[in-house]
């Protein structure tokens, strides 16, 4: 069986929310979340909001298709659709680990797995940015030098302020929905006057490579391994 669950974009991002509020709360030490959207949303970061061009491109966004919801990590925008499955982690770090190199460890939990896997498959994995790219940065996961999975995080403190606790999240381009992606990227950044433009060729979906049917189920037991490491 899929570990996969079919959500609207918002309901996606608040089971994230309502995970990483379950973990602070004490009820686990560890939540793994797969969704994949059943509608379409250019999803971005809270501060974009604030820019004098906001409204305007978000009412542009919405006639295309593509209305625009705010999230709780940073970045930039990313298209959300059924092309996509995002994975969220959400941990408290063992006591002994420290906070030093914190945001990097994170990082590496969500995406050594997906490296893993792509390995496994034959693919050439790594970790950078890639030219071009939308919501770009130096966790993106790469497979043959093209980017197919964005990444960020956030940290809450546990009840009581005593430990942190990571929300990391992953959004993998599973199927090929590039073209109007990117097209839905460009076209509101130029309608919030925003200089970056990204293209298609920059990126690839999983299965434009590898049609593997098992994929996904294969990398949750990867996570599963994790959680069995950490904890």
């Amino acid at each position: 069986m899929s570990p996969v669950i079919s959500l609207a974009v918002e309901t996606g991002l608040q089971a994230e929310q309502d995970l990483l509020a379950s973990i602070c709360a004490g009820e686990a030490e560890f939540g793994l979340l797969f969704w994949r959207p059943n509608d379409r949303a250019l999803v971005m970061p809270r501060r974009l909001s604030r820019l004098p061009g906001f409204e305007y491109a978000c009412d542009a966004s919405a006639a295309n298709g593509w209305p625009v919801l705010l999230r709780e990590t940073g970045g930039e925008p990313v298209p959300q659709s059924a092309a996509t499955v995002n994975i969220a982690l959400v941990y408290a770090p063992p006591r002994s680990e420290g906070d030093h190199g914190r945001i990097e460890t994170a990082y590496r939990r969500l995406c050594d797995p997906i490296c893993q896997l792509l390995d496994e498959l034959g693919g050439v994995a790594s970790l950078g940015e890639v030219e071009g790219a939308f919501c770009d940065g130096r966790f993106n996961v790469n497979l043959d030098g093209r980017k197919m999975v964005g990444t960020a995080q956030r940290w809450r403190q546990s009840k009581g302020g005593q430990r942190p606790v990571g929300l990391v999240h992953g959004a993998l381009l599973l199927d090929n929905e590039r073209e109007s992606m990117v097209a839905a990227v460009n076209r509101f950044n130029e309608a919030c006057g925003l200089e970056q433009r990204v293209r298609a060729e920059s990126h690839i979906a999983l299965h434009e490579k590898f049609p593997a049917p098992h994929a996904l189920e294969r990398l949750e037991a990867l996570y599963r391994d994790l959680a069995d490491e950490l904890f």
